[in-house]
């Protein structure tokens, strides 16, 4: 691995984490040790977690290598939005405006809510019948 100075984001949402480290070079976005086209298959997984990036006007200017463990597909894009923008934060503060308007750096906190004793899941019961 090249030994050059980087800047670090933590990104979580649901179960995943997203350990981002971003280079002022560019290069393409490498996730768990591949590309991001062959990790995030849709446009949509790809576009959630270019957007950050879209948004700053960095896209093709940074390389971005990534460790995301847990949760979906879904959750882990979202996960790699949230690092990748406390990276940009980290790089270069002035963009906390733009980032900030496109709610990027705020952590989506929700979660699965557990499932109770007596009911199906976690809010679903049985049908209820009259009579």
């Amino acid at each position: 691995m090249v030994s050059q100075q980087y800047y670090y984001g933590t990104g979580r949402r649901k179960s995943s984490v997203a350990r981002v480290r971003l280079y002022v070079e560019r290069g393409p976005i490498v996730v768990n040790g591949k590309p991001m086209e062959e990790t995030y298959g849709w446009k949509s997984w790809q576009d959630i977690i270019n957007s950050p990036l879209e948004a700053t006007d960095t896209l093709g200017q940074v390389r971005v290598v990534a460790k995301v463990s847990g949760g979906g597909v879904v959750s882990q894009s979202g996960a790699l939005k949230h690092g990748i923008s406390r990276a940009l934060l980290e790089m270069d503060p002035s963009l906390r405006a733009t980032l900030k308007r496109g709610g990027f750096l705020t952590r989506d906190a929700r979660e699965k809510e557990r499932k109770k004793y007596g009911l199906q899941r976690a809010r679903k019961k049985e049908q209820f019948s009259k009579r």
